[in-house]
């Protein structure tokens, strides 16, 4: 009965599962027939990981409406992140562009602050006008991702090649340090930074709302199905790197296209459930997921893909261009500036949404 039920609830995954075996069985024919038959294996694939992870988002909800914030956002993000480090290390095992790891990340950062937080601070000001949360997330949030970009993504561009591998292995124990002391924040003495205290009506309501969404599934079979489902997306991500890598060569597209695939996949999930509660009026969702989700990226993805270059030897490249550069440091002073108040409105949700529009402008320019 409970077996039936569980099946009956993740069709998707096993969508997925079905579509992992045939891109097993014709791999090697899908790749004869030519470029555009490999195009769309992988569009069909993207898709596919994308609605697998949207699962593993739902019952990551799940244990999250279960524990409540700021428990709740950390698993959400931590498991966007996961996807997003297994796809990418299966990616860079191939024939990958070197600045993938670096492009991801930037592209992450770029989705996640101008692209989520823009939105949904646009519609939910549209909606319900000006916006409140707790002002102490997002000034921690903001100086903590500006601090592992910088040390991260900045400061290589001055290291000597010669010398990468010994600030490769600084920049893994930085990060950790920096992620240890965070989570004993978030979760300690300092957790009410990330948390808003919102009026006991709206919060009774809410409270309603996710009980009744979320009380059918066992905390077992979430952790369960999130794993499988993890597994699953490692499979498929094999598949579409192989078929992505066949169906870009030699058409001139950007390099990173790759990067901006893996960095939507791992926040599609994150899209519906940061929207959906800006919406709801419950901005400090929003502000966790979103600026949540960029940190983690960056502070998570670092020393994990920092280990596998000093394990295999070759190193990546980390030193952000010019322009991504340029790009980063005018969304951490325009977040800077409208989170530093308390409230959202529109006119900051568009400002945000504004320059993720630019991001994709220049990504189509080859920048």
């Amino acid at each position: 009965m409970i077996i039936a039920k569980w099946f009956r609830q993740e069709r998707n995954l096993l969508v997925a599962l079905t579509i992992a075996v045939v891109a097993y069985a014709g791999e090697h024919s899908i790749l004869e027939m030519g470029q555009a038959a490999s195009m769309i294996a992988a569009a069909a694939l993207i898709a596919t990981i994308v609605l697998a992870s949207m699962r593993v988002a739902h019952h990551a909800e799940t244990l999250a409406v279960k524990v409540g914030d700021p428990y709740g956002t950390m698993i959400l993000t931590l498991s966007a992140v996961a996807v997003e480090v297994i796809i990418l290390a299966i990616m860079m095992s191939g024939e990958s562009s070197s600045t993938l790891v670096r492009d991801t990340i930037y592209a992450a950062v770029m989705l996640d602050i101008n692209g989520i937080l823009g939105l949904a601070a646009l519609l939910g000001g549209l909606k319900h006008g000006e916006q409140p949360y707790n002002d102490d997330s997002s000034r921690t949030y903001g100086v903590m991702i500006l601090t592992a970009m910088g040390i991260s993504m900045i400061v290589p561009e001055f290291i000597p090649d010669a010398k990468w591998h010994y600030y490769s292995a600084f920049t893994i124990v930085a990060m950790i340090a920096l992620y240890a002391l965070f989570l004993r924040m978030q979760v300690g003495r300092h957790s009410y930074f990330f948390s808003y205290s919102y009026p006991r009506a709206e919060k009774k309501l809410a409270a309603a709302e996710t009980e009744a969404h979320h009380e059918e599934e066992s905390t077992t079979t979430s952790i369960v199905t999130i794993l499988l489902g993890v597994v699953l997306i490692g499979a498929l991500a094999e598949f579409m790197s192989a078929f992505m890598d066949s169906g870009l060569k030699g058409t001139g597209a950007p390099p990173a296209i790759a990067a901006i695939v893996v960095a939507a996949i791992s926040a599609a999930p994150e899209i519906l459930t940061a929207l959906r509660a800006a919406l709801k009026n419950r901005m400090q969702a929003t502000v966790n997921i979103a600026l949540g989700a960029s940190l983690s990226t960056v502070i998570l993805t670092v020393p994990v893909m920092e280990a596998i270059a000093l394990y295999t030897g070759q190193p990546f490249i980390m030193a952000m261009s010019p322009v991504q550069t340029v790009m980063v440091m005018i969304t951490l002073i325009v977040a800077a500036i409208n989170l530093n108040d308390g409230e959202t409105n529109a006119i900051e949700g568009m400002t945000h949404f504004i320059l993720f529009a630019t991001f994709i402008m220049l990504t189509a320019l080859g920048l």
